[in-house]
């Protein structure tokens, strides 16, 4: 099976994946398996429902909840950052977006991708099947990317591809197709030594222990899962998702990846001319646009104002005169939903921030 997995490799290498493995998939995952339930049981995945569904079919490919009779899983993963000059040129909103979820829904994009690997494996083998999995079925894909030797797991919790890193975006193609054990990758073990850098970046504290998150601290749960708006809460971190423990990551110091290979990820160009009081104002029409191809639409309208009005906080907790801040946190004092209303009011209170808007009604205020 040599020479079926070389093809295997050189199309996803024409598909644009950075790193191809493979590893079995009809044996079960014991040690991932068991920290997986031991998180649900600490009812860590918050408003993260599917994450519970289907606890049983995580542990095994080869079931009814993804492919019966499966044999194989080709890892695959693409890296996401971009070349480092690019990115130190970005506006700030943009840098306060994770790198991922700047340009292209990668949803759509390497979705794509992946299900073009699994028809090349069905032609490529007659008789076997295959099924392209990308954030579409309940599957530990870092526990079966450590399996399959595609990277390791780092204390944070991602897999460090050799190479390419942390900020890479991975994708599976589960197969009735058998390869020769030693066409199969093995673990390539934690690498991580004494290192914490990870662990101690991380803005909120989100780390129980190294490999133990709590993602209801974390500051993408934060700004990307919930569905309400808090009430009390510091001020958000970031606008959508968070690189903080990758940053300081040693791995990532690989050489910056060509600016074509990583076009996909680049800004829109609308978020280059995006001021924060514009997403404080977003509404359901505005946020359709705003977000139409882009990650960014799975935080809804609310969640997405309440993160720019904790982003322009901490702009002004470093620089009280920044005129784009004042002018998100007006907005926001001015805002028709009371919840985005009082945090916007609680944070020109701690902050000093003196607006005639906040001290007046959003009726008064509109007129």
């Amino acid at each position: 099976m040599t020479s079926m997995v070389a093809r295997i490799r050189a199309r996803a290498r024409e598909l644009g994946f950075d790193a191809v493995a493979f590893a079995r998939a009809d044996v079960p995952l014991d040690a991932d398996y068991e920290r997986y339930r031991a998180f649900l049981a600490r009812g860590a995945e918050g408003e993260m429902r599917y994450l519970a569904e289907a606890p049983e079919a995580r542990r095994a490919l080869d079931g009814e909840a993804i492919l019966p009779g499966a044999r194989t899983v080709v890892c695959v993963a693409r890296r996401s950052a971009r070349p480092h000059d690019e990115e130190a040129r970005e506006p700030a909103l943009v840098r306060d977006i994770a790198r991922y979820a700047r340009g292209r829904d990668y949803h759509v994009y390497l979705r794509r991708r992946v299900y073009l690997l699994g028809k090349f494996v069905r032609l490529a083998a007659p008789g076997h099947k295959a099924r392209a999995v990308l954030d579409t079925a309940p599957l530990l894909e870092r526990a079966w990317a450590a399996r399959a030797g595609l990277g390791f797991v780092g204390k944070n919790g991602l897999v460090i591809v050799p190479g390419q890193g942390s900020f890479c975006l991975l994708g599976e193609v589960v197969t009735t197709l058998a390869l020769d054990a030693a066409d199969y990758g093995a673990p390539i073990g934690e690498r991580c030594g004494s290192c914490t850098a990870c662990l101690d970046a991380c803005p909120t504290s989100a780390f129980d222990a190294p490999f133990v998150l709590d993602p209801r601290r974390c500051v993408s749960y934060r700004t990307i899962e919930r569905r309400q708006v808090p009430t009390e809460e510091e001020p958000a971190h970031a606008l959508f998702g968070c690189d903080a423990c990758q940053d300081v990551c040693p791995y990532n110091r690989v050489a910056s990846m060509p600016a074509p290979a990583t076009e996909a990820f680049a800004p829109h160009e609308r978020w280059r001319s995006l001021r924060l009081a514009e997403l404080v104002r977003v509404d359901g029409a505005a946020h359709e646009k705003l977000t139409e191809s882009s990650p960014l639409r799975r935080a809804s309208p609310a969640v997405l104002a309440h993160n720019a009005l904790g982003v322009a906080a901490r702009r002004l907790a470093r620089d009280p005169s920044d005129p784009e801040a004042r002018e998100a946190i007006e907005a926001g004092c001015a805002h028709e939903d009371a919840a985005l209303r009082a945090t916007a009011t609680r944070f020109a209170a701690e902050l000093g921030v003196e607006s005639s808007l906040s001290r007046r009604s959003p009726e008064e205020a509109a007129r």
